[in-house]
């Protein structure tokens, strides 16, 4: 009986802690497009241009599509598709009984309101709209609709348009490999190996260029595990190449292309790209880490009504690129696109962060908009990822982990070495998971790599979020239970959660014990770990607890992110800027020598002995 009302106090506190996944919805799941119905009116028409997109290379174009009806509302809206055929055949019946089938069963993937740009189009029946094109491997048509988003009835359809060549390598991701000197690169085309064989031509800079060859993925609609992503938000992902770059020279500007050899013998070719070769492991040089969670993605033409679902996500995205040149690796951990089962999404966010993942290893962690599905294997039964259950987030990107369906690893970047967890698996004392973190951790050379960061999307440490106060305990359910114990015996410096859509910075930590009364500079010894929670990249944000609890040193309900700058073995800059403008807005600094990470605190000394 007690071990009963225990089970039900966890799944009360367990649907606390998920409370705010209702708190936005994604834009494309408000469209009712399986209840369409048709009437296609004669003096309704609707037209884009121009027909031909890419002409010089591109793969973003901005269309205009002009419109009229003859019978306007304030509700009409015009819906982005690709393909630009609708295929009636290929949906599956709404009514069994009946085989009803629907006349349209793919969700657009954008759309806006016909009356966006011209407040008489209620009146006049005419109007225009621009939208931002990207490159998706097949063509693209506009569809006028009446009757708002849930009951759509289908005016008119444009032209098709298209890119010149729609399965040209796309959007490459650089990831760091299993070993320090290996970088890793992934890109998206339409060309099965069947058609042509992908490589990446690379080499140092004014140096002679190597060709590498490349693996291919993709997954399918019966892969997905649920409603959209295995219905009105399937669309083919096209095919995922990754090509590993090895034996690299520590701190080399190097070039790189990716290619794909057809039958022919000629080659399609991307543009051509640099980044920068990671440190040796403990060199004592300037190094600059960039960590976020939960930024998604929005429309830079201002479609799919973003402004209400992740309004921050371009801000972080600008400022990230305008200080590129003093950033060496990005960690975005966990909640990447919130595509929720909308797959369209996936090439709207690659294209989005392109400037900054073909510049430095875009590392990423599994949140639960990626994951979460019942009956699937996640830790978390809810319906978060619309369907997906990781396999877009395991395909569209690489990251080091032993299997890719566990998405835990480790890395170095020369004086840093990251722990990265998976909180949408079970990470509690005993689990697989849990030997991994206390593995990762243990095996950290402190002398050359001084500074130890362990990160996962949910808040396993602290955070004073509003829901999170609900319940007392200020974290996760179970969340720091057994890995306190693992952060204090190998003196982690700082956790770092997403999940929550503010910025919040503890005290250094153990127990629910403040360990340190600094609050802007750290010296000495290691006697407790800083948790921060950086969720506010730019999904909607999260409100905090009215009570501030007393290890909350700085809270910030905006959008923004943090910089950590190493400076040598024994000086490090932490930074929290925001994404509206850059500026600091919280900071401290941490200084210290080897003889204070071995020193003996509180459940973190070696074992000794009197023996001579």
């Amino acid at each position: 009986m007690v071990w009963f009302w225990v089970l039900v106090l966890f799944t009360a506190n367990l649907k606390l802690g998920l409370a705010h996944i209702h708190g936005g919805e994604q834009p494309l799941a408000k469209i009712n497009i399986l209840q369409t119905t048709v009437a296609l009116h004669e003096s309704a028409s609707i037209s884009a241009e121009p027909v031909l997109l890419g002409l010089k290379g591109e793969d973003t174009e901005w269309i205009t599509v002009n419109f009229v009806n003859p019978k306007p509302s304030l509700d009409d809206w015009v819906g982005v598709f690709s393909p630009a055929k609708f295929d009636p055949s290929a949906c599956p019946p709404v009514n069994e009984q009946k085989k009803q089938l629907p006349y349209i069963c793919s969700a657009p993937i954008k759309y806006k309101y016909a009356n966006e740009s011209s407040s008489s189009y209620a009146k006049t029946g005419t109007a225009s709209l621009r939208f931002q094109l990207i490159n998706q491997r097949a063509d693209f048509s506009f569809a006028l609709f009446s009757g708002g988003l849930s009951d759509p009835i289908l005016v008119a359809i444009s032209n098709p348009i298209s890119f010149t060549n729609p399965k040209a390598p796309l959007y490459p991701r650089l990831a760091q490999g299993k070993s320090w000197n290996e970088m890793t690169v992934t890109w998206t085309s339409g060309y099965d190996i069947d058609e042509a064989v992908p490589f990446v031509e690379w080499g140092r800079k004014g140096d002679l260029q190597v060709r590498s060859p490349a693996g291919t993925l993709t997954f399918k609609q019966n892969s997905m595990c649920g409603s959209p992503a295995s219905t009105v938000g399937w669309r083919d992902p096209g095919f995922i190449h990754t090509s590993f770059l090895k034996d690299l020279w520590p701190n080399f500007v190097y070039m790189y292309r990716m290619g794909h050899l057809l039958y022919n013998g000629s080659v399609v070719w991307s543009k051509t790209y640099l980044f920068k070769s990671s440190p040796y492991p403990g060199q004592n040089s300037l190094q600059r880490v960039v960590i976020f969670g939960d930024m998604g993605k929005a429309e830079r033409d201002g479609s799919n009504e973003y402004s209400d679902y992740q309004p921050g996500s371009l801000n972080t995205t600008d400022q990230l690129i305008r200080d590129l040149d003093n950033i060496d690796i990005v960690f975005h951990i966990g909640d990447l696109t919130y595509s929720n089962g909308y797959i369209s999404q996936w090439d709207q966010f690659t294209a989005q962060v392109e400037p900054i993942a073909s510049t430095v290893p875009y590392m990423i962690a599994s949140g639960n908009h990626e994951r979460d599905w019942p009956n699937s294997g996640s830790f978390y039964d809810t319906p978060d990822s619309g369907g997906e259950c990781g396999v877009p987030a395991e395909t569209m990107f690489y990251y080091p982990a032993e299997n890719k369906a566990k998405f835990w690893y480790s890395t170095d970047y020369g004086l840093f070495h990251f722990c990265i967890a998976d909180s949408e698996h079970d990470w509690r004392e005993g689990s697989e998971q849990y030997r991994f973190i206390e593995q990762c951790l243990a095996s950290v050379d402190r002398h050359r790599q001084p500074w130890l960061i362990f990160s996962a999307h949910r808040v396993l440490g602290y955070s004073s979020n509003d829901w999170y106060s609900q319940e007392g305990a200020y974290e996760e359910p179970m969340g720091r239970d057994g890995l306190q114990k693992l952060w204090q015996k190998y003196k982690v410096d700082i956790a770092f959660y997403g999940h929550v859509h503010n910025y919040e910075r503890s005290c250094p930590i153990y127990q629910n014990q403040c360990v340190n009364k600094e609050k802007n500079h750290y010296s000495g010894t290691v006697n407790g770990t800083i948790h921060v929670v950086v969720g506010g990249a730019g999904s909607h944000l999260s409100k905090f607890s009215q009570l501030i609890p007393y290890w909350s040193i700085y809270r910030d309900y905006d959008f923004g992110f943090v910089k950590l700058t190493a400076f040598n073995q024994s000086s490090l800059l932490f930074e929290y800027k925001k994404s509206r403008d850059g500026k600091v807005y919280d900071s401290f600094t941490i200084s210290r020598d080897y003889k204070d990470v071995l020193a003996c605190v509180h459940d973190g000394c070696e074992p000794t002995t009197l023996a001579s």
